[in-house]
C-alpha cells in the first residue's frame, strides 16, 4: 500500500524558513557600520620656509634619531622645496631630527631640530585604525645652516594643509 503525503503546509514552511534565513542575512549585511574613513590618514608635520630663503635650492634629506640607534630617513633628497612634511614618532616626548643640506658644489651643512609634544591617540572605529595626533610644545634647533625655527600652528593632525613649523634658513651663494 502505497501512504500519499499530502502535507502542502510543509512546502509552506520550507519557503518560510528559507524566505526569513534570507531576511537575516540580508539585515546582517545591512547592519555593518558606514563609517568613512578620511582618505587622508597620515599625521604628519609640515614645514614651511620662511624669511629670506623661501625656496630651498638645495637638497635636503632629513633622518629621525632613534633612541633605540636604529635612525631612519623620513624625508629623502627633496629639491626646490617651498615646505615639506615629516611624520612625528607616538613614543617620544621629544623628536630629534637630523637635517642635512647639500649644495649643488657638495658643501653640506648639518643641523639638528628638537620638537618637543605631547601626543594623542586618536580613534575613529575598528575599520579605520588608531592613530595619534600631537600638540607641539617646544622647538628648537642647531643654528648651522637653521637661522630660526618656530611653532606656527601646534596641532599636528590628518589636516595636510596646516603650516606646523616655520623654518628660516641662512642665505648662502
Amino acid at each position: 500500500m502505497k501512504v500519499k503525503n499530502n502535507m502542502p503546509g510543509a512546502r509552506l514552511m520550507a519557503a518560510a524558513t528559507l524566505t526569513a534565513i534570507a531576511m537575516m542575512l540580508t539585515a546582517s549585511i545591512a547592519s555593518c557600520t558606514s563609517i568613512d574613513c578620511p582618505l587622508n590618514n597620515s599625521v604628519m608635520a609640515r614645514f614651511v620656509l620662511k624669511g629670506e630663503v623661501d625656496t630651498l635650492k638645495d637638497t635636503l634629506t632629513v633622518r629621525a634619531i632613534r633612541a633605540n640607534g636604529t635612525d631612519t630617513i623620513v624625508y629623502n633628497r627633496g629639491v626646490n622645496l617651498t615646505f615639506f612634511t615629516v611624520p612625528l614618532s607616538f613614543v617620544q616626548e621629544t623628536d630629534r631630527l637630523a637635517f642635512l643640506f647639500k649644495s649643488k658644489e657638495g658643501t653640506e651643512w648639518k643641523d639638528t631640530v628638537y620638537l618637543s609634544k605631547t601626543d594623542r591617540p586618536h580613534f575613529e572605529s575598528v575599520e579605520c585604525g588608531p592613530n595619534y595626533f600631537h600638540t607641539l610644545t617646544g622647538v628648537s634647533s642647531t643654528k648651522r645652516y637653521i637661522e630660526d625655527i618656530v611653532i606656527n600652528h601646534p596641532n599636528v593632525d590628518y589636516d595636510a594643509t596646516k603650516e606646523h613649523l616655520y623654518l628660516y634658513l641662512r642665505p648662502h651663494d
